[in-house]
């Protein structure tokens, strides 16, 4: 039987390791620059879009470890909308992952420079990989206006609109589930994945991305800032588009579900270990933090 916790245990770890030799150390110059870079890094965190990466590489035929780099891109890039998201123009955030936010430890310049030179360290990790231009752009069409920036454009100008669901679906879809998808496409793309394996990923991503999001507004009515790690409560005092607020608990549970189930069904098209990729999908709506 297939153990999630202890897969997931031991690719953190992988990760960690990874991220710690490919980041600049904390004693080089600008010092404070780098104990930054770190800091949000290693407070925390699923490390969610590696572990899809090297799951999809292994679901193809591929390994685990040959997709390890790739995550760490994935992981420089997330942590950067994160710093970026929480700072005072965007979110205004005071925790996160349970500790403070980067800009209240380092101050709002240091945070996004931080940020900046994570998301720049990404793809000079992707650059010194094999497929080092395809997976590169995949990366970037996530990041851009089209992808991740575009969503939190978006998240922010569309607060206090009133809540219109094919609206919330483009900014979750851009937003979080771009990313996830190129997570899953880049390790099919590390291990060689056809056409065919490939658009199977990429739908898989897009499903298992929006149900992530899906999750995280339930979690942010229904948990507590101490499980979560991050303020809980603010979708509905900053009157952002939310899941909850537009199709009600009930719907969005059951449609994040359902979500779930489309992705799985997209696995019959891979020939490798599916197993993570199947314990993942039902992981990213029944988590607690």
């Amino acid at each position: 039987m297939f153990d999630l916790q202890q897969y997931l245990d031991a690719r953190v770890d992988w990760v960690n390791e990874a991220l710690d030799q490919a980041l600049p150390q904390p004693t080089e110059h600008p010092v404070r620059l780098h104990e930054a870079m770190r800091y949000s890094l290693f407070i925390g965190g699923k490390r969610l879009r590696p572990i899809l990466c090297m799951a999809t590489a292994e679901a193809v035929g591929g390994t685990a470890k040959a997709a390890l780099p790739i995550g760490v891109a994935l992981e420089c890039l997330h942590t950067y909308s994160l710093i970026h998201d929480d700072l005072p123009a965007m979110d205004d955030d005071d925790l996160r992952r349970g500790q403070p936010t980067l800009h209240k430890v380092y101050g709002e310049a240091n945070a996004i420079l931080a940020g900046d030179s994570l998301l720049t360290l990404a793809f000079e990790v992707l650059a010194q990989q094999p497929h080092g231009a395809p997976l590169s752009l995949e990366l970037a069409q996530a990041a851009g206006s089209r992808g991740l920036a575009g969503g939190q454009y978006e998240d922010l100008a569309e607060e206090q609109h009133a809540q219109n669901r094919e609206t919330l679906m483009r900014i979750h879809a851009n937003k979080t589930g771009k990313l996830i998808r190129a997570a899953c496409r880049m390790g099919g793309i590390s291990a060689g994945a056809n056409t065919d394996q490939l658009d199977a990923l990429g739908r898989y991503g897009q499903s298992i991305g929006l149900a992530f999001q899906i999750a995280d507004d339930i979690l942010n009515v229904t948990s507590t800032q101490e499980v979560l790690g991050k303020s809980v409560g603010s979708d509905a005092k900053r009157e952002k588009l939310n899941y909850i607020a537009c199709i009600g608990m009930e719907s969005a549970q059951a449609e994040a579900h359902d979500l779930v189930g489309q992705a799985i069904k997209q696995l019959d098209a891979l020939s490798g270990d599916k197993a993570p990729l199947q314990a993942l999908a039902h992981y990213v709506v029944e988590r607690l933090t």
